[in-house]
């Protein structure tokens, strides 16, 4: 430990703490745009300085990047200090457009709070702009590099988080530039379109696609039906835009606001969550029993399935061939309740409410995608800050809406659906019909908590007690997924039993909960609470697990025969094949 003052008040913190965690102790907040908790610190934009031998000392430091030292005297904020972080601002402020009522950041930019912080109404500086195009070659993410400010925060989470290495520095100075690599289209780079640059970008310069007028359009088409599906991890984030806390579960009260909205179905991904593990953990059972590629690696997550298919393709005969709950629940709206419902299924316009923007691709990865048989399973994908905006746009007080219920016989779900949002959470909903399946009977405690939690890599040894033992592996976060292919790799190549039987990967950290698509700002404490909401909604299901689900039996009862069966090879089944980094 290590004491020190920070404006005169004495502070004990953790050696290696930089001053700017510790100043934090004394509620003491110093100013930054290219620090995120997220990140390894890199002192870019000079915001964040402090003098480090007390008042009227000329030694300045970087508070993010130095650590904090024994008898230190540090002062955060006097007259010097503040003007020359005044200057910082003004001076990026004049390689910055003044565009903000048409910024998708607008009302929620870390510049804008800075720059209205410091009470800037006019710049000294002569305003210099490079008059850099838009880029919006990819499906799911903008990238609008004149708006960049150079924090670097994309490009660390691209590269060191995620391992994708899709984004890049190009030129220096005030010709200096955030770029696809190679300084190719975007949508031609190695990008995954996990969302995580926009997500962490402070300003606008990297944002999802914005699709809510195609919805508008939709929903107000009279020759049309608008059915819509949230995901799971929609319902404990979407209150975030609203002022509440993040874990605040709101899921029937967005049933309530999509009605509104003009929706006329609602259901829930949940219930095809449910289907996923139905299809997956018997895919599993197959592998085990009857033969086949081992381990069995989960598909539900499209990030990781692009990563997959450009970084890792060796491995696509052990993913799993079952499709994402988005993707099922598109294909049994237009094959299944459409005509259940007497509806014309090429009338059906089908929306998905998703944390991540790579669902936006996941619609038109292949033709598998219209398994249904009219034109697209998923008509279009929307983030749940994109849900936020309409909601919004519409003047609908969300948080005061009576509760609602989803429709059937898509809408029911188990607790099993709803832990997919969190990481291990396909995991732990697979061990819970998993052990029923191959033993015939229900878990005694349904809690399979060696999978929860943040750790990078998670591993455990499920054991269904008739002799059949199950290896398992969790990971989050692109950047840990190497660790665990590397290791069944090296396995394989010296002729071993494979190290694991199953393996979820999310390709955002803390899982879906954590997606590109979700509320702004989110950091570890943030995703702790948004998993506990989802935790706490399974807990409070009546039913837990996805093989009791009565609508699901239905479903394969009425519809779909079997499990791993003809027809449901045909609808919730794809396939997969390698893709090279950069399109040609």
């Amino acid at each position: 430990m290590v004491n020190l003052k920070i404006n005169g008040l004495p502070v004990e913190v953790e050696e290696g703490t930089s001053i700017l965690k510790a100043a934090e102790k004394v509620n003491v907040k110093i100013p930054t745009l290219c620090y995120n908790p997220d990140l390894p610190p890199w002192a870019s934009c000079g915001l964040c300085i402090v003098r480090t031998a007390g008042p009227g000392s000329p030694r300045m430091a970087r508070a993010c990047t130095t650590p904090a030292e024994n008898n230190m005297d540090v002062i955060t904020h006097d007259a010097e200090i503040i003007a020359t972080r005044r200057t910082v601002v003004e001076l990026i402020l004049s390689n910055h457009p003044n565009d903000c009522l048409q910024c998708p950041r607008n009302g929620n930019c870390e510049l804008q709070t800075v720059a209205a912080d410091f009470g800037i109404r006019e710049s000294p500086y002569r305003k210099v702009l490079n008059g850099l195009p838009v880029d919006d070659s990819n499906p799911s993410i903008v990238l609008n590099p004149e708006k960049c400010i150079r924090c670097g925060r994309c490009v660390k989470v691209c590269q060191e988080m995620q391992n994708v290495w899709a984004l890049e520095f190009l030129g220096r100075g005030i010709k200096g530039r955030i770029a696809s690599a190679a300084d190719a289209p975007l949508g031609e780079s190695p990008c995954i379109k996990c969302g995580q640059c926009a997500a962490h970008c402070p300003v606008g310069a990297i944002y999802e696609r914005d699709d809510t007028v195609k919805v508008w359009t939709a929903i107000h088409d009279p020759e049309k039906h608008a059915v819509v599906q949230i995901a799971p991890a929609v319902r404990v984030a979407l209150a975030e835009e609203f002022g509440f806390a993040p874990g605040t579960i709101v899921t029937k009260k967005i049933y309530a606001a999509l009605r509104r909205l003009g929706f006329k179905t609602v259901f829930d991904t949940n219930f095809s969550a449910d289907l996923t593990i139905m299809e997956e953990g018997t895919e599993l059972l197959n592998r085990l029993t009857k033969g086949g590629d081992i381990p069995l690696i989960t598909s539900c997550c499209p990030a990781w399935v692009d990563y997959m298919e450009k970084y890792y393709s060796d491995m696509i005969p052990n993913f799993s061939t079952a499709k994402s709950p988005q993707q099922m629940m598109g294909a049994m709206i237009k094959a299944y309740w459409a005509g259940k419902a007497g509806i014309d299924p090429d009338k059906v316009y089908s929306v998905s409410v998703m944390p991540c923007t790579a669902k936006k691709w996941e619609t038109k990865r292949n033709d598998d995608m219209k398994s249904a048989g009219h034109d697209q399973d998923v008509d279009i994908a929307i983030t749940t800050r994109e849900l936020a905006r309409m909601i919004k746009q519409a003047g609908i007080q969300i948080m005061d809406l009576p509760e609602e219920e989803a429709d059937n016989p898509l809408g029911p779900y188990t607790g099993a659906g709803t832990i997919f949002g969190a990481t291990g959470g396909v995991m732990e909903a697979a061990v819970r019909s998993a052990y029923f399946l191959v033993t015939k009977n229900e878990l005694a405690d349904v809690n399979f908590k060696p999978v929860r939690g943040l750790e990078g890599v998670k591993e455990a040894e499920v054991d269904f007690q008739n002799g059949t033992k199950i290896r398992i592996a969790v990971a989050h976060q692109m950047g840990n997924i190497a660790a665990v292919l590397d290791k069944i790799r090296a396995a394989r190549e010296a002729g071993r039993e494979t190290p694991y039987h199953f393996v979820e990967v999310m390709a955002c950290r803390g899982g879906c909960i954590g997606g590109g698509g979700q509320p702004y700002g989110c950091t570890d404490e943030i995703r702790a609470q948004r998993i506990a909401g989802i935790y706490q909604d399974d807990e409070q299901s009546k039913l837990r697990c996805s093989h009791q689900n009565p609508f699901i039996q239905q479903v394969y009862r009425e519809f779909l025969g079997e499990p791993t069966g003809h027809k449901a090879h045909e609808l919730l089944h794809t396939k997969y094949i390698p893709r090279e980094l950069y399109l040609k």
